[in-house]
């Protein structure tokens, strides 16, 4: 199954013929937390409302998503076209409400004509559009889903280069830890020299105690348990992608881990090289983030 980015483009029309004109359809969408359906029909498309939010439902699951659907009418002149018939039904109406109302004004051509227009025919828009509406949400998707491509490639290549700074940091995590052990126990002696309490208390319990709490050090220092867990939720984001579907919540989720395991690495880091590389993976994991964000 495909990756779906949030964000896409698509536009279609149907034609008519000259003398009825045609349906445009076009939509839009960004990221967005929910499915947040915009529509922008023109009156005699209003009534298909309920249909086209079947039919967005249907093919997207979140998004901000914004759908105009207008009409462009034919005729040699470009002007709408009132029949005879039309006329004298307004005209008839009008002077039944002016017999009852006799202050009400009288129709403008422009009121005239946008009744007409409302009036006349309007279910032969309804296949039309619906025709533009479908081709225009299948466009939506498809560019969706190649928006969506695009993002797991770009996050399968730094869950990659994540990889990578986890096998530098590797090797080094067992050196950093006894270098910071002897540097714990030596300044322990130092300690206990100056303090002048070697006197008092035998030297194997100074001993012990010194192997104790540099013991503890070492634990407080160790972030293998830290790189373990990063690249169990690096296999776990790969895992999704490869998967494809809905998956835009449950990554975020994964990018909060990474981002606290990586922020821990570099809190505990006893030594320059570590921190360097707790700041590269800050970096990835913010640009991860962001594409995320996209992500149905």
């Amino acid at each position: 199954m495909a990756v779906y980015s949030m964000t896409g483009y698509a536009s279609a029309a149907v034609e008519l013929g000259p003398a009825l004109g045609s349906v445009n359809v076009e939509a839009r969408s960004v990221n967005g937390r929910f499915l947040d359906l915009n529509l922008r029909l023109t009156d005699e498309l209003r009534s298909l409302e309920p249909a086209l939010r079947e039919m967005l439902a249907a093919a997207c699951r979140r998004g901000k998503i914004e759908v105009r659907a207008g009409t462009t009418r034919g005729g040699e002149d470009g002007l709408p076209q009132a029949s005879s018939e039309q006329l004298n039904r307004l005209a008839r109406l009008q002077g039944t409400v002016q017999s009852w109302l006799p202050e009400a004004r009288g129709l403008s051509v422009n009121e005239a004509l946008a009744l007409c227009r409302g009036g006349g025919g309007g279910a032969q828009w309804e296949a039309p559009a619906l025709e533009a509406a479908r081709r225009c949400v299948e466009g939506l998707r498809e560019a969706r889903e190649r928006e969506g491509a695009r993002l797991a490639a770009s996050l399968t290549e730094r869950t990659a280069r994540l990889r990578e700074l986890a096998r530098q940091a590797e090797p080094l995590v067992p050196a950093v830890v006894q270098k910071q052990q002897q540097r714990f126990l030596e300044r322990w002696r130092e300690a206990l020299a100056t303090a002048q309490v070697g006197t008092a208390i035998p030297e194997s319990a100074l001993q012990e105690r010194a192997l104790t709490e540099a013991a503890a050090h070492a634990i407080r220092i160790d972030v293998a348990e830290e790189l373990t867990r990063l690249a169990s939720h690096l296999d776990e984001v790969d895992r999704l992608l490869a998967k494809g579907g809905e998956l835009g919540k449950r990554l975020d989720f994964l990018i909060q881990e990474l981002h606290r395991e990586a922020n821990t690495l570099g809190s505990k880091s006893a030594a320059l090289e570590l921190s360097a590389i707790a700041v590269d993976m800050k970096v990835l994991i913010e640009q991860m983030r962001e594409q995320v964000q996209n992500i149905e």
